[in-house]
């Protein structure tokens, strides 16, 4: 299973202090800098989003978030500079897997790029044994730790 964005802002809710606006150049363009990798960029809010730009609820309401992420309506949070947004944004990947026991209880989840969050010392042990026979990312990697989870004992969501 492949991953597949639901773009429900999540992943931008604590960028905040990680893509800055450096200085406002007209209305809808930015210098900015991404504080993590030192690099900067020039964005322009996306013209079908502007109307949502405008209204500053949502990032006035939310200080952590990325200052260009919005409402863009049913139940969508998205960027409003994604034509311009800078290389860290457009490659991040959120959860891809929920793993549970098999009683229901959350034990840790998996992001895009194949971490593993979790405090559950068995569930790291049996992801650290998976991840000696996997090769690469992508599909066939997180085919393969789903798989590998399953047969641990683990359910897989």
């Amino acid at each position: 299973m492949g991953f597949e964005c639901r773009i429900c802002g999540t992943c931008c809710m604590y960028l905040g202090d990680y893509i800055v606006i450096e200085k406002q150049t007209n209305k809808y363009r930015f210098d900015c800098c991404c504080i993590s990798t030192g690099t900067s960029f020039s964005a322009e809010v996306d013209p079908d989003k502007r109307d949502r730009f405008d209204d500053t609820t949502f990032p006035d309401q939310n200080p952590t978030a990325c200052r260009f992420l919005r409402p863009l309506g049913e139940g969508i949070i998205g960027c409003t500079i994604h034509t311009d947004s800078p290389a860290q944004c457009k490659y991040y990947r959120c959860r891809i897997m929920d793993i549970f026991s098999l009683e229901g209880n959350e034990r840790g989840y998996i992001t895009g790029t194949l971490a593993l969050h979790s405090s559950d010392s068995s569930l790291r042990d049996a992801y650290d044994t998976i991840m000696k026979g996997i090769s690469g990312p992508g599909e066939e990697a997180e085919e393969q730790i789903r798989a590998g989870l399953i047969k641990a004992g683990y359910e897989v969501r």
